[in-house]
């Protein structure tokens, strides 16, 4: 009888031992979503007198202005101190105030972008005959 019950015992270990995995591990699935540029950006291209063109893009949300003039790229940070829309670096300032862009070198003084925009004029004035 004792052989019988160890035997019996035995036999059970070995079936729950098998039946009684685990599954395996599931391959995990990680989706990464990107989040959203929620920054808002304008961008402006304007063309002086003289044919030249400065493409500038200010992001309001990051206080950056970059300006793109003749090729070359120019990060600058918003001044708050000075009115209007105005934002510089340590060489370069650019300007926007009352209509009237402007991008220099601060340490010559050389102007090396300037528009002044035209206001748009509502055609001539109509005169009430009495």
């Amino acid at each position: 009888m004792k052989k019988l019950l160890t035997s019996v015992l035995l036999g059970l270990t070995i079936l729950s031992s098998t039946t009684c995995k685990h599954p395996g591990k599931e391959a995990e699935t990680v989706i990464t979503s990107t989040p959203e540029n929620t920054d808002h950006i304008s961008k402006n291209i304007y063309v002086d007198s003289y044919g030249e063109k400065i493409e500038v893009t200010i992001n309001s949300t990051k206080n950056t202005a970059t300006i793109h003039l003749d090729g070359k790229t120019y990060d600058l940070k918003k001044s708050d101190a000075l009115p209007e829309y105005t934002a510089s670096n340590e060489e370069y300032q650019y300007s926007e105030i009352k209509g009237n862009i402007t991008f220099l070198k601060k340490n010559v003084d050389m102007v090396l972008f300037h528009l002044k925009k035209d206001k748009k004029e509502s055609g001539p004035a109509k005169m009430a005959s009495y």
